[in-house]
């Protein structure tokens, strides 16, 4: 007979006190609440600078030095009041709670990766930013500034930069340090691949291990006997590397070839081009970071995913394209043959995944246990880039019970694009028609 599941009240103590030391993290929530009342108070500082400096303007009382002193005390206020929504926002996304804005339109970039390195740098700089303006008025006010204050002005404003430097310059190897130690040291080996939470860890009994003599491989369409690419392939002996992004391109099995370039970028109606633009770059490859692409069919979700994964495959990165019901049937072959977490682990030597039109298909609570398995080996690690016709509110719909957890994993370091509009397909099946 099974024993019984200890009860929560057998925890250790040193639990009970862990949790009870962690909670007090919300001691802090006041004090953010505090800076709010604080950038209220610059609002009126704003505005009230603003009234004088168009009163005066108006009455003739306002030479120029006087309008340019105003108006970099104005700026002085919205740096001032932007360095506070800095703290504000990021101190409690880090160090209280996290602030559920994935896929929220208006989420600042800088928030998607906050961290204390990151928020270190960025108050530096900030501040950076506003010692500049002192010093600027005081350079435009010279004839009533000592040259004592202007000296100590200098002096300070460099004191600044030096430690804003000195303060970027440590933070990027100590991330660079922290990101290795994660995705080398601690990955977890083939034999311990991340399981399925409890809550929707599938019923049935797992299936019996039918031995096969080789993986799985992702389905191929009936005309890939000949490569799509074979008509762009550009086969130059004197440059390799050339030669070699084609050959990343060919195996990752795109199913047509689509340029970031070409992208029709007038054709959604809502689309974040400078998201776009800077995903464009791969610094999310590097990072370990998920790009999710959501809108309905025929608004170039596809046509973007395949574009970042024809860039990364030029910038010498292995991609692997499939749709998420090819992506099904290679995991589901590997777990029925008994080498799910070989397979799993062999993907790592792709460091970006194209996952297709999720939510075409519903998934069956196997099938969603087999994807969650995807998404939390690759968490923080590799990158995934997901298309999506269904709001990631809606993945229930898919993923049934796993959609909670799958979504946390992938949206927790994503950039979320959301694309709005007509779709491209059948717009030009109308212009075709009406000519």
């Amino acid at each position: 007979m099974p024993s019984a599941a200890p009860s929560p009240a057998a925890s250790p103590p040193t639990t009970t006190l862990g949790y009870a030391l962690f909670a007090t993290r919300w001691l802090q929530a006041p004090l953010y609440f505090g800076l709010v009342a604080a950038q209220g108070v610059y609002v009126y500082k704003f505005f009230n600078e603003l009234w004088n400096l168009i009163l005066r303007c108006v009455t003739g009382q306002a030479n120029e030095t006087y309008v340019m002193l105003a108006v970099l005390k104005l700026v002085d206020v919205v740096m001032i009041a932007n360095l506070l929504i800095m703290v504000i926002v990021g101190g409690y996304e880090t160090f209280v709670s996290r602030i559920g804005l994935q896929g929220h339109r208006d989420q600042p970039e800088w928030l998607s990766h906050v961290n204390s390195n990151v928020l270190k740098v960025k108050l530096a700089t900030a501040i950076v930013g506003i010692s500049s303006v002192h010093l600027l008025q005081m350079f435009v006010d010279v004839h009533h500034t000592s040259q004592h204050s202007l000296l100590w002005g200098t002096v300070i404003h460099m004191a600044f930069i030096a430690s804003a430097a000195i303060l970027a310059y440590m933070s990027g190897p100590m991330a660079a340090q922290g990101d290795r130690a994660h995705r080398t040291g601690a990955e977890p080996s083939a034999s311990t691949a991340p399981a399925a939470p409890a809550e929707f860890a599938p019923s049935a009994p797992a299936p019996v291990p039918v031995p096969v003599p080789a993986p799985v491989p992702l389905p191929i369409p009936a005309q890939a006997t000949s490569s799509p690419y074979d008509a762009y392939a550009v086969h130059d002996p004197r440059d390799p590397r050339e030669a070699g992004a084609e050959a990343r391109i060919r195996d990752a099995r795109f199913p047509a070839r689509k340029l970031l370039e070409d992208f029709d970028e007038e054709h959604p109606r809502v689309l974040d081009r400078e998201a776009v633009a800077r995903l464009g770059k791969l610094d999310f490859v590097a990072a370990g970071r998920n790009v999710v692409f959501v809108g309905p069919p025929g608004t170039g979700k596809t046509h973007l995913a395949v574009g970042l994964g024809v860039r990364a495959c030029q910038a010498g990165h292995q991609v692997l394209f499939a749709t998420a019901a090819q992506w099904a049937a290679r995991l589901a072959g590997a777990r029925a043959a008994g080498r799910l977490a070989d397979e799993l682990a062999a993907l790592d030597a792709h460091p970006l995944l194209i996952v297709d039109e999720i939510g075409y298909t519903p998934f069956d609570p196997d099938t969603a246990h087999l994807f969650f398995q995807l998404v939390a080996h690759r968490y923080e690690r590799s990158s995934l880039v997901v298309t999506t016709d269904r709001p990631l509110g809606r993945w229930d719909e898919v993923l049934g019970a796993a959609a909670p957890a799958t979504v946390d994993r992938l949206v927790h370091h994503a950039d979320v694009v959301r694309l709005e509009g007509d779709s491209y397909r059948m717009r030009r099946a109308t212009s075709a028609w009406a000519e």
